[in-house]
């Protein structure tokens, strides 16, 4: 008999991760889209400073994980350099999250063994992706992800659920195993950027919508060899809070040379780190830092200052739920029993 249940996916000693935003350009305009130019800025950087970056974060001590990020960072004319570059450093592993367009022809520019890469999808179908995701992006996406995968390149997808496309994502595991995509990554909407505007309202899950469709999904997933991994989310009762900021290394590198620890701080100047003539210089007052050691009955500081809306309370004052970290994941296998 085939089983799933979720694990928790705790925080590792030493855990280190560098999400790279080589640019702030993409050629589609996301209804959800995180990246705030104001914050973040306009440009791409060079080939030189990509370089200098990657090696400015490597530590041959520790175990490294890179993302390349954008925009979309298939549009910068020298990632496939730039990956080369991780891979000659010995980053761990490589990974390029990719909107699907796949530009400067990259799978003929790079080998499976240098990346993976992971592909953004929000509707099992053109109706429902493309309102999301503009005109023409579903069938751009899926036959990139077949030539992908015939090429014999590690693939994963990542679906941002929000008040959209809740319904549809049950559909998702099928079109999943027909693409021949073997990991699925579910996402909770970020009330970020463009989604932190006049539309959060009709974007976020209340917790009875996430806590009962996203597991019931990734174990259909799982139950069909498709590694589900999604947010944590909301704490078991009892369970400890963890803040990634505390007990992991996570680096979100942007072109202005902004480096934030935790991802729900990018819209506002509060980032830990600056690069500054390739050092990594700590910023002194008001930084996300300061509020990672703060422990409150609601679980993660940031989501209560930021995202408040994810919290309902009882009549004593009491959370109804607490928020985890939001780097933190859980996880669905199938295993035989």
């Amino acid at each position: 008999m085939i089983t799933s249940a979720a694990r928790t996916v705790g925080f590792q000693p030493k855990e280190r991760n560098v999400f790279f935003h080589i640019l702030t350009a993409c050629n589609l305009a996301c209804r959800h889209c995180y990246i705030n130019p104001a914050q973040h800025g306009t440009a791409a950087v060079s080939r030189e400073t990509m370089e200098k970056w990657l090696h400015l974060f490597y530590d041959p001590s520790r175990e490294t994980n890179l993302i390349f990020l954008g925009g979309e960072p298939t549009l910068h004319p020298e990632l496939a350099a730039g990956i080369k570059t991780a891979g000659q450093l010995g980053y761990r592993s490589v990974t390029v999250d990719s909107n699907g367009f796949l530009f400067h022809d990259l799978l003929g520019k790079i080998t499976p063994a240098e990346a993976v890469i992971s592909f953004s999808l929000d509707g099992p179908t053109p109706e429902v992706n493309d309102p999301i995701r503009g005109q023409g992006v579903f069938a751009v996406c899926t036959a990139n992800i077949k030539k992908a995968v015939a090429m014999g390149f590690d693939i994963s997808l990542i679906y941002t659920v929000s008040r959209i496309n809740i319904e549809h994502l049950a559909r998702m595991p099928a079109l999943l195993a027909e693409l021949g995509v073997k990991r699925f990554f579910i996402q909770v909407i970020g009330i970020r950027g463009k989604s932190a505007g006049s539309i959060k309202d009709q974007l976020q899950l209340t917790p009875e919508e996430w806590l009962t469709v996203i597991p019931r999904v990734a174990q259909t997933a799982a139950a069909m060899g498709i590694h589900a991994i999604y947010p944590k989310v909301f704490l078991d009762p009892g369970e400890e809070f963890l803040c990634a900021g505390r007990v992991a290394d996570n680096y979100f590198i942007f072109p202005n040379g902004r480096v934030y620890r935790c991802p729900l701080c990018e819209d506002f100047p509060v980032h830990a780190f600056t690069i500054d003539h390739n050092r990594l210089i700590p910023n002194t007052g008001l930084t996300e830092e300061r509020f990672f050691t703060l422990d409150i009955a609601e679980g993660c500081v940031m989501n209560k200052l930021l995202q408040p809306g994810n919290i309902r309370y009882d009549a004593q004052g009491k959370p109804l739920h607490r928020i985890s970290c939001c780097l933190l994941k859980q996880e669905m296998l199938a295993h035989s029993s």
